[in-house]
């Protein structure tokens, strides 16, 4: 009996070791991919927390504040223009930048010749680096010279200031921001409209349904999750807007402030606080998670 369990007892620390030496290569993998998550993703997100409750210039050694930064943000005017304008710029990029994409994935996923051009072809604005976009967009809205005021007066037709005019400023920045993020959805869009069964359609258009009945009744059930998906991927990319208004309106214009440049305001031109940009960025970060976090648990119950 003391042998067998002398026995088991030796073979114990065996055993393990042999399973460390047979996984050592696993746990190597995912000690570096926890130690890239560490030093990228949430060392910084930490730090940020911190100095959210702390005063720094990057001039004077960061001291802490307590809750004087968010009483700032709040007693700032700017704070509640820039939600109100992300907002907006949200709303709008979803009419756009959510809808649009849809439509031209379907008109594209019908053509039988060309699919593959016209893929490359609506994918191609997603290739340029975003600033690239912006400026060419920029040389668009030229009051003076811009294509498109030239394109009105050749038709004889009111020109506009674009990004300088309070009615069309937001609305020229999310045209931008459509056209430049658009490749991306479609092609998703696309990705989804090409694994809905054929048989489906085949089936609607024999009990004699028209095309919209096939959308609605085809097309949209089978596409949902792919729907959802981009519904929150999109929310959180627009409301996160900021080459557009900082190239094209600059930070100060009240118009079209969002909430980024907000921050980068803070941060690198007016406040020069690293402190307050961060107790913003903390803000933004609070609200998304929890614009997510109420969107995932609605959507799977309403699985």
């Amino acid at each position: 009996m003391a042998v067998i369990t002398a026995s088991r007892a030796h073979r114990g620390p065996n055993r393990l070791r042999r399973r460390i030496g047979d996984n050592l290569q696993a746990y190597l993998f995912l000690a570096a991919g926890l130690a890239s998550f560490a030093l990228f993703s949430w060392y910084p997100l930490v730090k940020g927390v911190i100095l959210s409750f702390q005063q720094d210039n990057l001039v004077v050694p960061p001291y802490w504040v307590g809750l004087d930064n968010f009483r700032a943000l709040f007693a700032d005017p700017l704070f509640f223009t820039a939600w109100r304008n992300t907002l907006e710029f949200t709303g709008l990029a979803l009419v756009f930048g959510y809808a649009v994409p849809f439509v031209v994935a379907m008109v594209i996923n019908e053509f039988r010749h060309l699919k593959g051009y016209f893929r490359i072809a609506v994918y191609l604005p997603v290739m340029l680096p975003p600033i690239v976009s912006v400026l060419l967009w920029q040389y668009f809205y030229d009051p003076g010279s811009g294509l498109f005021n030239s394109v009105l007066e050749s038709l004889h037709l009111p020109t506009s200031d674009w990004t300088q005019s309070p009615k069309m400023a937001m609305i020229s920045l999310v045209l931008v921001s459509t056209w430049s993020n658009m490749g991306g959805a479609t092609i998703m869009y696309l990705a989804g409209l090409s694994t809905i069964p054929s048989e489906l359609y085949e089936a609607a258009e024999l009990d004699g349904a028209s095309v919209w009945q096939r959308v609605r009744h085809v097309t949209l059930p089978q596409m949902r999750f792919v729907l959802l998906v981009l519904l929150l991927l999109q929310i959180i990319a627009t409301m996160q807007v900021f080459v557009e208004p900082y190239q094209l309106t600059g930070t100060t214009n009240e118009e079209t402030i969002t909430v980024m440049v907000l921050i980068y305001r803070y941060a690198f031109t007016v406040n020069n606080d690293f402190g307050l940009a961060a107790a913003m960025s903390v803000l933004l970060f609070v609200v998304l998670a929890a614009f997510s976090a109420v969107y995932l648990r609605l959507t799977r119950n309403a699985d």
